[in-house]
């Protein structure tokens, strides 16, 4: 503190109290990096606490006249210190004149410090002030009176900061532009700056409470208006020389660079109208150039532009709405041409190509929705309708719209079925996913149940599953997409596998007992399958079959023991699915006697061989009884196999031909699968499985329009069919026709009327 202090005033006396008070506040502005003693300072405490409370001494003893007094002359304490104040800074506006750009940042900056450091000082010699006469004057709803901290920041508001504030913010704005330009710049100037702008924000009606209105009108708003302009110029400029792709990395980095600018030295205030501004000027001002590119990107499978123009348009309002339409095309038109690939081999069409096809392409855009769209929602939906689209409506569906499902039945069960290409466990389980992926597209679901459970029976009949873990991992994830009843009858085959497992157990221990030894080397080995008619999808054969004496006495024998133990029931045999092996031991020069895997039917033909050499075909006819198209076929590949020979020599079967034993018969191997599917066998088994799912599908709709007319009573016949549709939807797309065709066939059979008014009503 100067030594040259004025002396210590008289407590009554205004006039030396405030040149004291004057004398120690300028010190404490304008010295205090010198450092201030305790002594000094507390006598500028006293002196304001002297003068205080003399006052109001002499006030109690003249009543209210005098109490309105110590009012005014406190009034007056203040009063002086504002024009001090006043005064002060007008020499230090006057000072700032001659700065400019930084150099006057960097005196606004001392200056502020300064005096801000001198205000907190001076407020606590005023403590006494603050504590009474200030706070009466605020209780009492006074308008411009402040704790005098608070009036040092008016002060400073009214007195320097209106006459500077353009000329510190256009140094502000220029600084942050050179940064923007690449320069280096000293950003806790503008910091300190932000700060200074946040702390002069006082709300008028709470002093003690401090408000942004200040930094938001004379930093942020133009500081948005700087920003707007710079990018504005900036982004019309770089578009004008570069390519889309270079422009939108320059915008990714342009944003980067505002956001981590709020961190560095902005007020997070700032945040949304910078982001908003940038946004509006560096994207939604040129998303119709980036949107005219997003179809060249696509096509040349640009996965990191793709990502970045996803970021850049997912940030504004509706900007990914057209480049969601444009990728659903995309990518219906990528899965329809793909599809067109495969398409050309016609009916003989491999399942596995055809479905291979479909999941290539909904893998390499799932891949590209998940890593450049960040699995966004609408972009799935956009992928789900396109994948719909061409899976459901393309050139192999073009001769039937239920072609999908039953390709893709039969690649399953081409992978469940075991092979010489039989996959590992984990690969399979891979598989079975990739075959829900493109099953969750399918429309017709009843059409894929249906072929999947005629595979899956014949598979669980000929024991020619890859594994059971295999088959019920299928089952379980169909059940969860589809629900129970749509698995129920698959679990329910399974079920009787089992059942009939313990029924054959059952039946070798009767056998033990009932038969002699000598019995039961004549009787064939069998095993036998109960299969329950309503969960099975088998019909009975097709054509009357002579089962050989050996086969009818086996059957004989178990169908026995099984009326034993369930009575009533009744039994028809599957003859087209059975199968055995013979061993032929009449070869010659064979070390090992062939066995032949064959058909019943195949097994019927070959065991009349055994009374004779050479048979015409009227007289296997008459022997099997088996009807001409089952009969040809099944010759035919005896024939192939060389297993018979036939006369005249290269005949066809045909009622002329005879058929005699080769008896010189070789193979490779010393199984022989004789038991081959034929090709009409599988395209009639084919229609009937399609009659059946037209069939079924007229059953469903008939109950669902009686179900719904059931619990509604009365509906519009638009509104009837609209339900349908909802109700059948997930097993299979209705056609509008088929629907009312079974409205009417339903008011035939009397289940419902139609009202006046195009109502229809339920019949009780």
């Amino acid at each position: 503190m100067s030594p040259a202090m004025p002396p210590v005033p008289h407590k009554d006396d205004l006039d030396s109290t405030w040149t004291f008070l004057e004398a120690g506040i300028e010190s404490v502005m304008l010295n205090l990096d010198a450092g201030i003693d305790m002594k000094t300072y507390m006598a500028l405490y006293t002196a304001v606490h002297n003068f205080c409370t003399s006052q109001k001494a002499v006030a109690s003893g003249q009543g209210l006249q005098g109490s309105r007094g110590a009012h005014l002359l406190g009034e007056e304490l203040y009063k002086l210190l504002g024009e001090y104040l006043s005064s002060h800074l007008n020499k230090v506006y006057k000072q700032s004149q001659s700065h400019t750009e930084e150099g006057l940042l960097g005196f606004y900056i001392r200056e502020w410090y300064r005096y801000t450091t001198a205000a907190k000082y001076v407020n606590h010699i005023f403590r006494y002030l603050n504590r009474h006469w200030v706070k009466r004057e605020i209780d009492e709803g006074k308008k411009n009176v402040y704790d005098v901290y608070t009036l040092h920041l008016v002060k400073w508001k009214t007195e320097f900061f209106e006459k500077v504030h353009e000329k510190v913010m256009d140094a502000v704005l220029n600084l942050i532009e050179k940064q923007r330009n690449g320069e280096t710049i000293e950003q806790s100037q503008i910091k300190a700056i932000v700060d200074s702008f946040v702390s002069l924000g006082l709300d008028e009606n709470d002093s003690s409470k401090s408000t942004l209105d200040v930094y938001r009108q004379y930093f942020q708003q133009p500081f948005i208006r700087a920003t707007r302009t710079y990018y504005e110029n900036e982004s019309r400029q770089f578009v004008a020389e570069n390519s889309v792709v270079e422009y939108m990395k320059k915008a990714e980095a342009r944003l980067e660079e505002e956001k981590l600018r709020v961190g560095l030295y902005l007020h997070p205030d700032v945040t949304k109208s910078l982001t908003d501004t940038c946004l509006s000027v560096l994207v939604t001002a040129h998303s119709t150039l980036l949107r005219d590119e997003f179809q060249v990107l696509l096509d040349n499978e640009r996965q990191d532009d793709l990502a970045r123009m996803y970021r850049l348009l997912s940030r504004i309002k509706e900007g990914l709405d057209p480049l969601r339409a444009t990728f659903e095309n995309h990518v219906r038109r990528a899965g329809l041409a793909a599809v067109e690939k495969v398409a050309s081999e016609g009916e003989t069409l491999e399942p596995k190509l055809y479905v291979d096809a479909l999941l290539q392409v909904h893998t390499r855009y799932q891949n590209l929705v998940d890593e450049a769209f960040n699995g966004e929602a609408e972009f799935v939906r956009s992928l789900d309708n396109a994948c719909r689209e061409f899976v459901n409506r393309n050139r192999v569906c073009k001769t039937s719209s239920s072609k999908s499902p039953e390709l893709l039945a039969k690649y399953t069960d081409s992978l469940l079925k075991k092979g010489s290409k039989s996959a590992e466990e984990s690969e399979l389980e891979e598989m079975l996913v990739q075959i829900m992926t493109v099953f969750k597209y399918i429309e017709d679901k009843d059409v894929f149940q249906k072929f999947y459970s005629k595979n899956l029976a014949k598979r669980l009949v000929h024991v020619s599953s890859v594994s059971d873990d295999a088959e019920t991992s299928m089952i379980s994830k169909l059940k969860e997409a589809c629900g129970f009843e749509y698995t129920n009858k698959l679990q329910r085959m399974f079920q009787d596998m089992q059942i009939s497992k313990d029924l054959n157990n059952n039946y070798k221990v009767w056998q033990d007992k009932v038969l002699e030894d000598e019995d039961r080397k004549k009787m064939s080995d069998a095993h036998f399958q109960i299969l329950g008619t309503g969960f099975w999808p088998l019909n009975a054969p097709t054509t009357p079959f002579l089962a050989p004496p050996e086969i009818v006495k086996t059957a004989e024998r178990f169908q026995t023991f099984y009326f034993d133990k369930h009575n009533g029931r009744k039994l028809t045999w599957l003859w087209q699915l059975c199968k055995g092996e013979i061993k032929a031991n009449y070869i010659k020069n064979a070390k090992v006697p062939y066995t032949f895997q064959v058909s019943t039917y195949q097994m019927g033909i070959l065991l009349l061989f055994n009374e004779t050499d050479t048979l015409s075909y009227g007289e296997i006819e008459k022997a099997t009884t088996l009807a001409t198209e089952i009969l040809d076929p099944n010759l035919s590949i005896l024939l192939k196999a060389k297993v018979l020979i036939a006369s005249p020599d290269g005949a066809k079967p045909e009622p002329s031909t005879s058929f005699t034993l080769n008896y010189n018969f070789k193979s490779k191997k010393v199984k022989v699968n004789l038991n081959i599917q034929i090709k009409s066998e599988a395209k009639v088994e084919a229609d009937d499985t399609h009659k059946t799912i037209e069939e079924d599908r007229k059953l469903l709709l008939q109950s669902a329009i009686v179900r719904i007319m059931k619990s509604r009573k009365k509906m519009k016949h638009v509104q009837l069919v609209q339900e349908v549709i909802q109700q059948v939807k997930s097993r299979f797309p209705p056609k509008i026709p088929d629907i009312k065709k079974n409205i009417e066939a339903l008011m035939e059979k009397d289940y419902i009327e139609r009202m006046d008014g195009d109502e229809i009503s339920y019949i009780a």
